[in-house]
């Protein structure tokens, strides 16, 4: 089983979007889909529900952390969806070592009962994203361009408890990063000045999916992708044709990424590794 976590410490970004579009995703290849929704707010769990086709576990997330080895259910694509309960962990400090090794050993025994895990986290720096980072294979970072999200690059690689350098140089040496992946893209002046700026800073970052220079993986925002996660609908399958246009325009990129989680190819790997590593990016190292 492949792990991925989808991680910002800015709330608004489209991380439950990107999450739900890269299930459905692995779904619609026919792989068993693991879905586990770590943040309170149930942004990843409800379009999930809605759309009817996951099973959904009796326990509810924060019972990932809290109990050893809970039950799944049977089925193909399966939800570990959201409960308020998860807001209390970080309330716990004498426990916190116990939630992430319960974490790390649910994953494990599911290791040969999924394909694929996709874990949506909360935007504070908490346990829940320390329990997720240590224990997965693979990070995404959706990210908005704008300049606040844009300073928010650093503390996602070096906050001193939850950055990306110091989980996989402490905890989780087999973390990968697979990149900054631009969400809510308008064609607007200002986001394209911010874009270029992303460029500029942060190349190594970004996820380059194809032989232009400007095939760089990101989600533009489309109404049919806020319609979709409303109404726990699929992206591809409305009927709107403004859906599929959207769906034709993310399907590159996010089909990249998809395929970057379910086989790394070495050199890849050791380019990110560098680049988590601290290699000079500007503002980034400080």
């Amino acid at each position: 089983m492949k792990t991925l976590v989808l991680a910002n410490q800015k709330g608004g970004v489209g991380k439950s979007a990107v999450a739900t579009l890269l299930a459905h995703h692995y779904r619609r290849l026919g792989l068993r889909v693991l879905a586990i929704d770590l943040d309170h707010q149930g942004n990843f769990s409800n379009p999930l529900r809605k759309c009817q086709r996951t099973a959904v576990a009796e326990v509810p997330a924060s019972c990932l952390l809290a109990q050893s080895n809970p039950a799944m259910p049977s089925g193909n694509f399966v939800l570990v969806a959201a409960d308020r309960d998860l807001s209390d962990l970080e309330r716990q400090p004498t426990l916190h070592n116990t939630f992430a090794s319960n974490f790390r050993v649910f994953l494990a025994a599911m290791e040969t009962r999924f394909d694929v895990c996709i874990v949506d986290t909360n935007p504070n720096p908490d346990i829940r994203i320390i329990a997720a980072l240590v224990s997965v294979d693979f990070v995404l970072s959706p990210i908005q361009l704008n300049q606040e999200a844009l300073s928010g690059v650093s503390a996602l690689l070096n906050h001193p408890r939850v950055g990306v350098r110091k989980i996989k140089a402490v905890l989780n040496p087999k973390l990968h990063l697979i990149g900054l992946y631009p969400t809510m893209v308008e064609a607007t002046p200002l986001q394209k000045e911010n874009f270029m700026q992303l460029i500029q800073q942060f190349n190594p970052l970004l996820i380059f999916f194809g032989p232009k220079p400007g095939d760089i993986a990101s989600m533009p925002r489309r109404s049919a992708v806020a319609e979709a996660q409303a109404e726990g609908l699929v992206l591809w399958e409305m009927k709107k044709t403004a859906a599929r246009d959207a769906w034709r325009e993310i399907e590159p990129g996010l089909t990249f990424i998809a395929n970057t989680v379910l086989s790394l190819r070495p050199a890849e790997a050791t380019a990110i590794a560098t680049t988590i590593n601290g290699a000079d990016h500007g503002p980034v190292a400080g």
